[in-house]
């Protein structure tokens, strides 16, 4: 199954646009070409811009204590692994205590340093990157593989709590809900939420069927309307069958 998540508030789709950019500069650092680390740290200059948010770092701090309280309810519960339920509670307060850690504004230690601020001013500019225009950068492209590896990972580093942080608020949303099938007629399908508090829903559909959702929702309707995938068309064209999907309705 394809999973679409739709994050109805502006935290949660904080929290997954850094769990996209985390997820491609590992996987482009642990590379060797000098494109994919040319990209693995142009996306940490991304992170660097998303996680600027002022209060992101107490917002996590402040979801895992409420994460952590919820879970010591269950203590002594005979229905609950008391394994699970310390390692679960270990890893809330090693991630919080890692963000407390974390002092100054975040990814300051990039923004003090004058040489990736001047990669980051000209990736900013289509083609700004060229040997003629970074020299510096561009003999750093020519390390070893290894040293730039290294170079990249002492730079993400210090920004691994919030990386982790996320990844635990996240694995709790989406492990809330209830997965349910349902059916678009014509392509059009529509739910009345009745003011139920939700922060992110989740459509899942075969990727064999070859539709696209488009959510739109409030916290009294959500409406999810398929399309074709593009087939040289300007415009994307509603499908107008029924589709099968499953519906998943997310909240901490």
């Amino acid at each position: 199954m394809i999973t679409y998540e739709y994050p109805f508030n502006e935290r949660i789709r904080t929290l997954l646009r850094l769990e996209d950019l985390f997820e491609k500069t590992g996987y482009f650092a642990q590379s060797d070409g000098q494109l994919e680390h040319h990209t693995a740290l142009v996306t940490l200059f991304e992170i660097l811009e998303v996680a600027g948010r002022a209060d992101l770092k107490m917002d996590l701090i402040q979801e895992l204590e409420r994460q952590r309280q919820t879970l010591l309810a269950y203590r002594n519960n005979p229905d609950i692994s008391e394994e699970a339920l310390s390692g679960a509670l270990y890893e809330i307060e090693q991630s919080s205590a890692s963000l407390l850690a974390m002092t100054g504004k975040m990814g300051q230690y990039l923004r003090d340093n004058d040489w990736l601020m001047g990669i980051k001013s000209r990736a900013a500019i289509p083609g700004g990157v060229c040997e003629f225009d970074l020299p510096s950068y561009h003999w750093w492209l020519h390390r070893a593989p290894d040293v730039r590896r290294e170079a990249l990972l002492g730079w993400t580093k210090p920004m691994v709590p919030l990386r982790d942080a996320a990844a635990i608020v996240l694995r709790l949303l989406r492990s809330s809900g209830q997965r349910k099938s349902y059916a678009a007629a014509n392509g059009q399908f529509q739910l009345n939420l009745g003011g139920t508090a939700a922060q992110m829903v989740r459509v899942m559909v075969n990727p064999d069927d070859p539709a696209i959702p488009e959510v739109s929702a409030n916290k009294y309707f959500l409406n999810i309307r398929f399309t074709k995938p593009p087939a040289g068309e300007i415009k994307a064209r509603g499908c107008e069958r029924d589709v099968d999907f499953d519906l998943t309705f997310c909240n901490l």
